[in-house]
């Protein structure tokens, strides 16, 4: 056995490939009982069935680190199988792209989704403040006035959100915002839907109000069955048309990401005394959203396939450790390669 610095005995390559591999497998496959692996059974698998020299915990996680393995988390995921997830996902950031030079000529991309079962919590008691070495505490219980259900639209282009607050998210509920958007945006002389699968995006009332705004026939009994539906609103010829997102590929909808800001920045500690504070300082929150905070997203995700076998030398903690010697900042040719995104302010 070779011995590095301090008589620390140093593994041989096999050794590390052996923590590797287990930490990549299940432990049912080495005769566990357990779902998960600990530093601890990972250590005693390879002791008692590699035939190694025993290994401490510390090891095994200095050879888990240097591999940016995480054994112990684990996430959820959704496994997209539609059959056309490539053509519609190239479609749809295709659009993004191409969606500021589009708004110059009077055709918008708008993203539109709902966020239902937003509670209105009140805290029991009062929370207290954040304190030098201490963090906001809130109290747990809480005192439920219901819920809201949001309809919110996204402009990709300018990053304005238009919404609807309401008890419902009916089918009769979207065209009605859908038709508010159109209101909004009248100037504007075609409007490109980014929307999931959710059947009150294709229903009868939807198709009824598209045939309206785009001033074609409407004939219910050519309507009749969602296929049907779904080929009369994607009809390009129109001046609304729809472009559904992948089947579990609702992710591809810029307004997820404002969703996200919106829980993070008015949901998350909100403590609203009833129904009619949480409308009122809803509406005081989006106000100010749209007058100094809109912005479009930089949309990273080209419409390839996404890789999920990435090599250790191009992993993020990799490439933080090849200039960790100098500074934890960007170079100065990535930082000209990918600027940060600037911040826009609409004038009041």
């Amino acid at each position: 056995m070779h011995h590095a610095r301090g008589d620390r005995p140093a593994f041989p390559p096999s050794a590390q490939v052996d923590v590797v591999s287990l930490a990549t497998s299940q432990p049912s496959e080495h005769g566990g009982t357990a779902t998960r692996w600990t530093l601890d059974d990972i250590a005693a698998t390879i002791l008692n069935q590699a035939s190694h020299e025993a290994i401490s915990r510390s090891t095994v996680w200095r050879i888990l680190d240097e591999a940016d393995l995480k054994p112990h988390k684990s996430v959820y995921w959704l496994n997209s199988h539609d059959p056309d997830f490539d053509e519609k996902a190239r479609e749809i950031c295709q659009l993004y792209v191409d969606a500021p030079q589009l708004y110059q000529q009077g055709r918008l991309v708008i993203c539109s989704d709902e966020k239902t079962g937003m509670q209105i919590l009140e805290r029991k008691y009062p929370t207290r403040p954040v304190e030098p070495g201490k963090p906001e505490r809130r109290e747990h219980e809480y005192i439920r006035h219901g819920a809201r259900a949001l309809i919110g639209s996204f402009a990709v282009p300018t990053g304005e959100v238009v919404w609807d607050l309401g008890l419902t998210r009916t089918s009769d509920d979207f065209a009605a915002h859908m038709a508010k958007v159109a209101e909004r945006f009248a100037e504007m002389e075609r409007f490109d839907w980014i929307l999931d699968n959710l059947n009150t995006h294709w229903s009868l009332p939807v198709c009824q109000l598209v045939a309206e705004l785009s001033d074609v026939p409407f004939i219910p009994e050519q309507l009749k069955t969602g296929k049907e539906r779904r080929v009369f609103l994607t009809d390009p010829s129109h001046r609304h048309v729809f472009h559904f997102t992948p089947k579990h590929g609702s992710w591809l909808n810029q307004v997820e990401l404002w969703f996200g800001v919106l829980a993070r920045r008015f949901l998350a500690r909100g403590n609203f005394c009833s129904a009619e504070d949480f409308e009122s300082r809803f509406r005081e929150f989006l106000d100010d959203y749209n007058l100094n905070w809109a912005h479009p997203y930089r949309w990273t995700y080209t419409g390839q396939p996404l890789v999920r076998d990435t090599p250790f030398s191009k992993t993020r903690r990799q490439q933080q450790r090849g200039r960790a010697c100098f500074s934890p900042r960007p170079k100065t040719y990535e930082r000209f390669l990918y600027p940060p995104r600037p911040y826009t302010r609409t004038a009041a």
